[in-house]
């Protein structure tokens, strides 16, 4: 496999892989670091790539080992779970910093559930993988993924209702 046919392999999902980086580790450098570090992983191995039914789950499996091994390195005592996968519309500053506020309240309850169904979450919600891939990738059965994946959302439903108080007490 030359460079060219690598690339037609690998780019399509390079912001994917970038962004579940990011939303495992705290800054935008690490998740470059991850996502580069990924690239070269699967450069030295290109002549298996073909071997492999769908690189990009499998890509993404690489990514979300890699990050969890940097989350329990030494190196990475200071890190903390952050996300910014989002892309403001333009519209008035008044609105943008009330989007902005509620965007930031659903990472945080994100960064709360527990590891499993934050990945999930992101794979499914953000990433928009379906049920099969994340399946692989996570190495559970779909009956887990779906109870992990209604976990996570009605915990997030449940706290934002209790922080807007909308009328449940």
């Amino acid at each position: 496999m030359n460079q060219s046919d690598f690339l037609k392999v690998v780019l399509p999902f390079k912001d994917k892989v970038f962004r579940l980086a990011k939303r495992l580790l705290v800054s935008t450098e690490e998740a470059e670091d991850a996502t580069q570090e990924l690239f070269f992983k699967l450069w030295r191995s290109k002549e298996k790539i073909a071997d492999y039914k769908n690189v990009e789950a499998f890509a993404m499996t690489m990514t979300k080992n890699y990050c969890y091994d940097r989350l329990k390195s030494k190196q990475a005592s200071n890190l903390t779970l952050v996300h910014s996968n989002y892309k403001e519309k333009e519209t008035s500053l008044d609105k943008k910093v009330e989007h902005q506020d509620s965007v930031n309240q659903v990472h945080q309850l994100i960064e709360k559930l527990p590891e499993n169904q934050k990945i999930i979450i992101q794979l499914r919600d953000v990433e928009q993988y379906d049920f099969d891939e994340i399946c692989k990738m996570v190495d559970m059965k779909p009956t887990a993924v779906r109870v992990a994946l209604s976990r996570a959302r009605k915990t997030i439903r449940e706290e934002l209702i209790k922080k807007h108080n909308y009328g449940v007490s």
